[in-house]
């Protein structure tokens, strides 16, 4: 019976679903535990992990009867693919099934921090009624939001923002003019600096690569009209934190919203301690309780497609 190691969390009815063909070891805590995870990868034939495991060096040499290996997740920085390929392993991300979730975190946060009003509960509890200073909201709708990136999640996330009367445009060196994603969505394709200069939020949705790394630095966050969101569920390193941070100091941000950093999790002396009208999550963009179903189900049946084939 062939073997399958998973390293994180993973919904239980797909896990259930490999155990019925296969040997599996689902332990959530061998991401932290090295030593155990290589020593039952010297015989397993199967890989599945989310973004914490870094499948590279001792790990990556370590699988050497493995065949494939399952994202739950679409980013692959934690993964050496190349080095994967060379080994004969096949990679699997689960391409599309946590879309909605990061689309819904980009719109909902983005209407949080507009509004500027979801803060007062305990105030308001406390027989405090900050009516007046809390009556300066600002509506999402006939704003402009502007996506770096548009594949599949930024492409929803656009969706979602034309329901609420939002003009969208996007910066995708990566896809074509011509490609029908830009006429069927309705989103006009721009450089970079005119959707910094036109942009009320801005949403990154690109790859951690050597050219999307300090994509967003602080010459561009300088650049952004005043009272800007951004809004990063990308990956961290590709946004100047501490740029933006200071740009919410300073009142030049009107709110940021990071679910990703560089490093994670953050350390002492964060840039962002200190700063107001923040929404920072520890890299849950994309998992809900019906995204992580999708995401394992997805994951399950394509490892195990692979393995029987």
């Amino acid at each position: 019976m062939k073997k399958i190691v998973i390293t994180e969390f993973m919904d239980e009815s797909a896990v259930a679903s490999l155990r019925a063909s296969f040997h599996v070891v689902y332990d959530p805590k061998l991401v932290d535990d090295t030593e155990h995870l290589i020593a039952e990868l010297s015989n397993a034939d199967g890989l599945i992990v989310r973004n914490r495991t870094q499948v590279r060096g001792d790990l990556l040499a370590a699988c050497a009867q493995a065949t494939v290996i399952g994202r739950l997740g679409v980013g692959l920085d934690n993964i050496d693919v190349a080095a994967c390929q060379a080994q004969g392993i096949q990679v699997i991300p689960a391409t599309g099934a946590n879309a909605l979730a990061v689309a819904e975190y980009v719109i909902g946060t983005a209407m949080v921090l507009r509004r500027g009003a979801y803060q007062s509960s305990e105030q308001v509890a406390s027989g405090l009624w900050p009516r007046a200073s809390l009556s300066n909201g600002r509506e999402i709708s006939g704003t402009c939001l502007g996506l770096m990136g548009f594949g599949g999640i930024g492409q929803l996330t656009a969706k979602l923002a034309q329901c609420l009367g939002m003009r969208v445009v996007a910066h995708d060196p990566m896809l074509p003019m011509d490609h029908s994603a830009w006429s069927q969505s309705g989103v006009q394709s721009v450089s970079m600096d005119q959707l910094i200069a036109q942009a009320d939020v801005i949403s990154l949705h690109v790859p951690l690569t050597p050219s999307t790394s300090n994509m967003l630095s602080a010459e561009r966050i300088a650049q952004m009209k005043p009272g800007t969101i951004v809004i990063n569920t990308s990956r961290g390193g590709i946004v100047d934190e501490a740029a933006v941070a200071a740009a919410l100091r300073q009142g030049h941000l009107g709110g940021a919203a990071f679910d990703v950093f560089e490093p994670e999790p953050l350390g002492p002396g964060s840039p962002w301690q200190g700063c107001s009208n923040v929404i920072l999550t520890p890299h849950i963009a994309g998992v809900t309780a019906e995204s992580n179903v999708r995401v394992s189900s997805m994951i399950a049946s394509a490892v195990a497609q692979a393995l029987k084939a």
